[in-house]
């Protein structure tokens, strides 16, 4: 059973994220805005990959308390909450990558793929590609959620008009405060810090999942550097963590090296050899096919 007294490696990453991204702040002025923007890129990334970690059950038991650590908005785009929903709905492995019912899903149907016209189809294709998933797929992302965040309402549809409110009023505080305190300009802070860092971010997920006919097999291991493993909180061993959802960060590399040869014949060998070599080889060439292979 899981205590909380073993929780410390998750307590201290949640104060050393923060403190990166104060640091971060900080340092944009003395940094200049290209290097200082990366930076604070990095951190509002990393605080995404705690936000992973707090939904999955992580520093405590309780979800309350776990939500609230999570709630600044520091990465901007989504609500805690409906990320938090969404992401636990994409763990039903039965259905990952199928088209309208993993809402994390990459893929679209054939029917839909048939629908699209030049401009989405090419949108479709260059997001098969790591540069494209990096630098279009943000607002791949970002445009069709907020578009149905103000549909919803209209549709008499209010479920998440609390996270959305309580959402956008932590946002505008955030932002008056990085304008008043350290002279950052709300559109620097959303389009030169949060565009990049959930683009990077969207590496990660470029390509986690595949089409595969055995669940087991739809899900990767990452074999990444360093870097990679810190700024991911080690969820690049991907069919490590859908295997053991509850299983913290910090046990989860341990867990892939302790039992590697298992977990790669139990994913049918979906390895991939780092970060790098997706950059190399599917920079602008597509790793597949948009339209999902095996339909329900």
């Amino acid at each position: 059973m899981r205590s909380a007294a073993i929780e410390w490696p998750t307590w201290a990453l949640i104060v050393v994220v923060h403190a990166a991204w104060l640091a971060a702040v900080a340092a944009l002025p003395v940094l200049g805005p290209l290097a200082g923007s990366g930076l604070l890129a990095l951190a509002c990334c990393w605080h995404m990959s705690l936000q992973h970690e707090l939904l999955h059950g992580h520093p405590t038991r309780s979800e309350r308390i776990n939500r609230w650590l999570g709630l600044l908005p520091l990465a901007a785009w989504f609500p805690y909450d409906l990320y938090r929903d969404t992401h636990l709905a994409h763990h039903r492995d039965e259905l990952l990558t199928q088209p309208g019912i993993d809402p994390e899903s990459n893929y679209v149907s054939a029917d839909h793929y048939a629908r699209l016209g030049r401009t989405g189809r090419w949108l479709r294709h260059a997001q098969r590609t790591v540069l494209g998933r990096v630098l279009l797929g943000p607002a791949m992302v970002i445009l069709p959620t907020w578009a149905d965040m103000l549909r919803r309402p209209l549709r008499g549809d209010f479920s998440q008009l609390g996270c959305w409110l309580q959402h956008l009023a932590l946002l505008a505080g955030l932002l008056w405060l990085l304008q008043q305190q350290a002279g950052i300009h709300p559109l620097h802070y959303l389009l030169g810090v949060c565009y990049p860092a959930l683009g990077l971010a969207m590496l990660r997920s470029f390509y986690e999942h595949r089409p595969a006919e055995q669940a087991a097999h739809r899900v990767v291991v990452n074999e990444a550097g360093w870097f990679w493993r810190w700024l991911f909180l080690n969820n690049n061993y991907h069919a490590v963590h859908h295997a053991q959802p509850g299983l913290p960060w910090w046990r989860i590399r341990r867990e892939y090296l302790a039992r590697r040869a298992e977990v790669l014949v139990r994913n049918g060998g979906f390895l991939v050899p780092g970060y790098g070599s997706l950059l190399r080889r599917h920079a602008l060439r597509p790793i597949d096919s948009p339209v999902h292979r095996h339909q329900p």
